[in-house]
């Protein structure tokens, strides 16, 4: 008598509100552990929902649509914010596992909550809630000029934030007649950007990787350079243990980012910028870079399965975002692929799926080496070539150069 072959074991569903790249790439992560991440996509074309077997349509502000995406999964998780607080409770509320938490994801989701949370555990820039021109003006006088205005909910890559120079009434007048709630900040003198990243998990297990320099151009990240150079011990031991604070203080499960601003002068020392409570761009350096990537990571502390070594692979790596150019590319980007390649083997090369359009990110980039001017310069020339279809240094895949490249990589 034939016996049927016993069902295989069931593994861990992940639910993930969002299909962006970050969905796509926890995906990837996801299929390496035997696990099954389910995305809600508001689009087909998302870039996770070009990939992923299990695809929910409709929107994060939909609450039958969340308990639809999460009906028989073991977590809900994100791959951005951009979720109402009050449905999260909801949700959780008739028993739904939702990770990090609606008490700890609200202070990724507002600013001012945030600032609030982190008085007197971390250095801030002075901040004031904006409900009329005057309160920029008040912060103004103690901080002086330029002040930084900022949406309270929503914005990145530069959006919802306006840098002024001096009183700008009419701007804010109509920012809050439109109903964008506002806070105001002191322009921080700074030297550059670090960001460092932590994962935790329910029972309080926790984990820091290298601190990183995250490189801004126009308010968005270009480039990440891991580890941040000529940063010293005592700093980088400081700016992980205060990503570990932080991330119990408020209770975090799964990955935390702190955006952090490096400052000098008299007031020299770590600032806190920014929150997130997901895979983050600073991170994508990673996944080839460290023996665990931040997507795999997420997926193990919203599991609670033990978390992986964070340690790099590599003495340098460099990850560069690939952004839309600001005109049309005649290069076909599968043949941007193939010289890039045929240029630098070793760069590895991530795509996102997403149509080409000015300063989009479609992609990134990462190179690894032992000298961070080398590792750098090529990461940098294989974005910029797959950007806009020219080499920055002139190079051809006809030329000279190409054939002496080639040799190197043969030997």
């Amino acid at each position: 008598m034939d016996v049927p072959a016993a069902p295989p074991d069931r593994l861990p569903v992940v639910a993930m509100v969002g299909a962006g790249q970050l969905a796509r790439m926890t995906h990837q992560a996801a299929i390496a552990l035997g696990q099954s991440l389910r995305v809600l996509a508001t689009a087909a074309s998302d870039p996770a929902a070009l990939v992923c077997a299990d695809v929910h349509l409709g929107a994060p502000d939909d609450l039958e649509a969340l308990r639809g995406l999460a009906r028989g999964a073991d977590a809900v998780t994100f791959d951005h914010e951009g979720v109402p607080n009050e449905l999260l409770r909801a949700l959780t509320a008739e028993g739904v596992v939702v990770r990090p938490g609606p008490d700890a994801l609200v202070h990724a989701q507002d600013k001012l909550v945030m600032r609030r949370a982190l008085e007197g555990l971390a250095r801030m820039p002075a901040y004031a809630e904006v409900r009329s021109p005057a309160d920029v003006d008040a912060l103004a006088r103690r901080t002086g000029w330029p002040t930084v205005l900022k949406a309270v909910r929503g914005g990145y890559d530069g959006r919802g934030v306006w840098l002024l120079d001096g009183p700008d009434p009419a701007l804010v007048a109509e920012l809050l007649a439109a109903g964008t709630p506002l806070m105001a900040e002191q322009a921080v003198s700074m030297r550059r950007e670090l960001a460092v990243q932590v994962a935790r998990s329910p029972h309080g297990q926790a984990a820091a990787w290298p601190v990183v320099e995250t490189v801004q151009r126009d308010g968005q990240c270009v480039e990440v350079l891991a580890p941040a150079p000529d940063l010293d011990p005592t700093t980088v031991a400081a700016a992980q243990q205060l990503a570990l604070r932080i991330a119990d203080r408020l209770d975090v499960t799964g990955l935390l980012a702190v955006e952090l601003f490096d400052t000098d002068g008299t007031a020299a020392g770590l600032v806190v910028n920014e929150l997130a409570m997901r895979p983050h761009n600073s991170g994508h350096w990673t996944i080839e870079g460290a023996r665990t990537s931040q997507f795999e990571q997420h997926l193990r502390a919203v599991l609670d399965y033990p978390l992986g070594a964070t340690e790099p692979t590599a003495p340098v790596a460099v990850m560069a975002n690939v952004l839309g150019a600001a005109t049309p590319v005649a290069v076909p980007l599968d043949e941007r692929c193939h010289h890039l390649f045929g240029r630098f083997p070793d760069v590895k090369v991530h795509l996102y799926g997403k149509a080409e359009r000015p300063a989009r990110k479609v992609g990134h980039v990462t190179a690894l080496g032992a000298r961070l001017e080398e590792v750098r310069a090529r990461a940098a020339l294989a974005a910029s070539w797959l950007s806009t279809g020219e080499w920055a240094d002139g190079w051809s895949p006809y030329g000279p150069d190409a054939a002496r490249t080639r040799e190197v990589f043969r030997a």
